[in-house]
């Protein structure tokens, strides 16, 4: 084991030795941190330029390229660089490297980023390889990189400083490329299928749209408390009442002051969108096509693996009524049930601890979230919530106690909530009301009635479908990370020193 004293000691030693460096360099070159460099490919384009040239051959043509020093061999005769596309190897001998270029080797360390102009060959070996005949520091680092082998192994140190993370772990830089593919590739699919792309206030004078605790500031100039967005929907609902589009989504920002977990984060992404003249199964096609899409741009097919599973975006996935997912797997039949107290009473004989006050709705969700939502491993839409615990979403025809939303489930993760979505302005603003007074019956003293949205839909609001996709979760889903915090660059972490 190592000794804590002896390991501080030592990397105090290594940082006092660069800090030296830095000092010897300043007084060599002067500017150890210049403002420009002009490079003329990235490591990826030479490779790809000179992919045919022949072994123990030089191309005759002088490049510039520039990154970080990874591995020093010879006493820095080879250096191995990285940039973000790729690596190359930099070779400085005295045949071909002035001695004002070589005199820097013993001044580079790994981790220092420098710029190499020099002729391109190929080694006997096959590596492609610039034999410098100019050499830049371009950044000294003051602090050395984690051990190459074995990179940051530490959980902590992974997340708290990401920036050593993917500079030494070629998984977490790939998971991070990924998600960038993937928020593209969900715009660029909303896009081509006619929808709008708006954007809605991330700060609110009244928070809604979802039911959630919310992060509270204030505005000095305007003598208002605000708070941090939950959810964008009543926004992007004012913006479907305006006619600027009959399709409108936004990739947002929400932010909830609630509990961190492996699948959860105070901020995080989500995909919400709206669609006039559709209903939830119209968004259930859109997002099977949308999954399925993700799929392919990712791993070039709809299968994929999660861990040891191998999930199927193939559509058409899964669908399934609540109450139906809940008789199939513990018997218990909800839809046979006329009263509040029915429910109560077979929840508890089925061995469930349910509250008294609960209603039918509110006993058939505990249920299905106790017992059904880890079973629901391929993707699939449990459809037909309770109306108890969905209050914006347009009922059932003939079943008043069902509404018509659906949430998309794969690996027992909840990954899209979405409705038919209510837009009688009556009914609207009664359901808004009775939320409005158990918000305040929790202690919810800030939670107020939005007029101006009521106000909008009191001016018509066409019949619409309506979804909300956690773009965290299908991330995880599709990079195979079992946290969110490995597929956000900087997730959440208490203070180091708490």
């Amino acid at each position: 084991m190592t000794d804590t004293k002896t390991e501080t000691a030592l990397s105090s030693d290594v940082t006092e030795v660069r800090a030296q460096k830095l000092k010897l360099l300043r007084e060599l070159i002067g500017d150890v941190y210049p403002a420009h460099f002009h490079r003329t490919m990235t490591n990826a384009e030479l490779a790809e330029k000179y992919a045919g040239l022949e072994l123990d051959t030089e191309s005759g043509d002088i490049i510039t390229v520039a990154g970080r020093v990874y591995s020093s061999r010879n006493s820095g005769m080879f250096m191995d660089i990285h940039d973000a596309s790729g690596k190359i190897q930099i070779f400085s001998h005295k045949d071909t490297t002035p001695e004002s270029a070589r005199a820097l080797l013993p001044l580079i360390d790994l981790g220092d980023i420098i710029g190499v102009t020099g002729m391109v060959r190929r080694t006997k070996r096959g590596e492609l390889t610039i034999n410098a005949q100019e050499i830049t520091m371009l950044t000294k680092a003051l602090l050395p990189m984690p051990e190459k082998w074995h990179g940051v192994t530490d959980i902590e140190t992974r997340y708290r400083k990401r920036h050593l993370d993917i500079m030494t772990n070629e998984d977490s830089k790939l998971r991070f490329q990924q998600r960038s593919k993937i928020v593209s590739s969900i715009r660029r699919f909303m896009e081509n299928d006619g929808f709008m792309e708006v954007e809605t206030p991330m700060l609110q004078s009244i928070y809604g749209g979802a039911t959630a605790e919310p992060f509270k500031t204030h505005h000095n100039t305007l003598k208002l408390d605000m708070y941090l967005r939950i959810a964008p929907e009543l926004f992007l609902k004012r913006t479907l009442v305006s006619g600027l589009s009959d399709k409108v989504f936004e990739i947002n920002r929400n932010f909830r002051n609630e509990g961190v977990s492996t699948r959860h984060n105070p901020e995080f992404t989500m995909m919400e969108c709206y669609w006039a003249y559709a209903d939830y199964e119209d968004i259930m096609d859109l997002v099977e096509r949308l999954f399925a899409d993700l799929a392919t741009r990712i791993h070039g097919s709809t299968e994929f693996t999660f861990g040891d599973t191998e999930i199927s975006f193939k559509g058409p996935f899964r669908r399934v009524p609540m109450p139906d997912a809940v008789k199939d797997v513990t018997g218990i039949d909800f839809l046979a049930m006329k009263t509040d107290e029915e429910a109560r009473t077979a929840a508890k004989a089925a061995g469930f601890a349910v509250e008294k006050d609960w209603t039918w709705g509110e006993c058939l969700a505990f249920i299905f979230e106790e017992k059904v939502e880890g079973t629901l491993i391929q993707p699939s839409h449990v459809t037909h919530f309770p109306k108890d615990i969905s209050p914006f979403a347009k009922e059932v025809p003939g079943e008043p106690r069902l509404v018509e939303r659906f949430e998309t489930y794969c690996n027992a993760w909840e990954i899209g909530n979405a409705f038919s979505e209510l837009n009688d302005p009556e009914e609207q603003r009664a359901r808004m009301v009775e939320q409005l007074e158990q918000a305040h019956a929790r202690g919810e003293k800030d939670k107020q009635l939005d007029e101006e949205f009521l106000d909008a839909i009191d001016q018509g609001m066409p019949p619409a479908g309506g979804l909300g996709i956690g773009v965290d979760r299908l991330i995880m889903l599709l990079t195979n990370s079992p946290s969110i915090r490995d597929i956000i660059l900087f997730p959440a972490r208490r203070n180091k020193n708490d």
